[in-house]
């Protein structure tokens, strides 16, 4: 019994004709990647090539060299004797192959890097406006904004599957960076949090807020010191939530910086240790702590043997927590 199925058990001549049948299939999807990349050796731009290409990555969307062969027939064979429509349907084509593929394989980067290449080189056309008819013609990027405008939805889709999927996020910035029409930062910021507020523990929406705040900095739409506070509340709900989860404490350092404040080192050390109080053995909080007080030694030279033994202390109780990375905090307070 297994997860309360009974096992059947399996007779010698079940168990061989498996695995004359398991060999069949090795066999056939050697064959057919012999025969693409003997295809590739030999730069054959063919419809036929762009088929066996399309079997190929369908059986395993992992070979980063048959999408580059594949984007290799598009651009010296089918593209050739193809109109601007008819490319841009392709294309649309080899978008949706890529979305079927990300629905089995997320995490692959060759994948992402193919439906960029996509989205890039859509040709200029008219495009459809939002009652599907036929666009303006004479807006230059109509067909563009018609494919990138549909790239957030992908994304929040695959979000959604897995909010810590770091390729949909990396992604996600690219959308945003390079559509046509740019999306709001204001919005961005909004997704993360949204993100964030689900799951405190998301990485890479903590991390996809640290690309988006200092472009709202640069632009003049947000104070930098007034949206720090902000943050600085947020994260600080994020380590009462959950001590241990280190993606909140990643921020916190990147919110701090190199240390050039004072005033706000001693307030924000003041903040970990009343959760140190309640939370003795947490080592992101000692460890915050330690690394925000040797950052203050530049400013408090006259608390410098304190701090220092502060410090130590410290490190100690690190190495007593953290005991599988003792030696680290012994060579840091040597």
């Amino acid at each position: 019994m297994s997860h309360g199925v009974r096992r059947t058990r399996q007779s010698p001549q079940d168990i061989e004709a498996r695995r004359q049948k398991e060999a069949s299939k090795i066999q056939e999807y050697l064959d057919l990647y012999n025969d693409v990349m003997s295809k590739k050796t030999a730069k054959e731009w063919s419809q036929e090539a762009f088929d066996l290409t399309t079997q190929l990555l369908r059986a395993n969307p992992e070979i980063y060299t048959i999408w580059n062969y594949r984007r290799d027939i598009l651009t010296n064979g089918v593209f050739t004797s193809k109109t601007p429509n008819e490319i841009n349907h392709i294309l649309a084509s080899e978008l949706q192959l890529t979305l079927s593929a990300l629905r089995q394989h997320p995490k692959v980067y060759w994948i992402w890097n193919h439906r960029r290449w996509c989205l890039e080189n859509t040709p200029n056309g008219p495009g459809t406006d939002e009652s599907g008819e036929p666009g303006t013609p004479n807006d230059p990027l109509g067909w563009k904004r018609s494919n990138w405008a549909k790239e957030l939805a992908v994304c929040e889709k695959m979000l959604d599957a897995d909010a810590r999927n770091f390729h949909a996020w990396s992604y996600r910035r690219y959308v945003v960076a390079s559509s046509p029409d740019p999306r709001p930062l204001p919005s961005e910021l909004a997704y993360s949090l949204k993100k964030i507020e689900s799951n405190f523990s998301n990485f890479s929406a903590w991390h996809q807020r640290s690309k988006i705040l200092p472009a709202l900095w640069e632009g003049g739409e947000r104070s930098e010191q007034e949206v720090k506070d902000q943050e600085l509340e947020l994260v600080k709900q994020a380590f009462y939530t959950d001590p241990n989860d280190q993606s909140a404490w990643l921020y916190h350092r990147w919110l701090i910086g190199p240390g050039s404040n004072a005033s706000l080192l001693e307030q924000e050390i003041a903040v970990i240790q009343e959760l140190l109080d309640i939370e003795p053995d947490s080592k992101w909080c000692i460890e915050a702590i330690v690394h925000y007080k040797r950052l203050l030694l530049r400013h408090k030279v006259q608390d410098a043997d304190k701090l220092k033994s502060e410090c130590a202390e410290g490190l100690r109780a690190l190495a007593r927590v953290d005991s599988q990375r003792r030696r680290r905090y012994e060579e840091l307070g040597s």
